[in-house]
């Protein structure tokens, strides 16, 4: 099962409505995952195998290692939806 981080700048708010939203994404294409939210200092030392944000946040964790899913609008289910597809396929 994948491990999906989602990221905010707090880990509070946005990454919890955030995670929301890729349970119920994950629930209608049928896939199980891990998710969890949190901030962007944690997510540093957290192990997963994709991390999601906002576009201009997540860049802060693209060392090359890690599978990066940036969102330019967090609360669009649209291009949540399409980036999972891409990711999970």
């Amino acid at each position: 099962m994948k491990k999906i981080l989602v990221v905010c700048g707090n880990g509070l708010g946005s990454s919890f409505i955030v995670e929301m939203n890729v349970k119920t994404v994950l629930s209608q294409l049928g896939v199980e995952a891990d998710v969890s939210h949190t901030d962007l200092t944690t997510a540093k030392s957290e192990k997963a195998d994709i991390y999601l944000g906002s576009k201009d946040l997540i860049s802060n964790l693209d060392d090359g290692t890690r599978t990066i899913i940036g969102l330019t609008n967090i609360l669009d289910q649209n291009e949540l939806k399409a980036a999972l597809e891409s990711h999970l396929s």
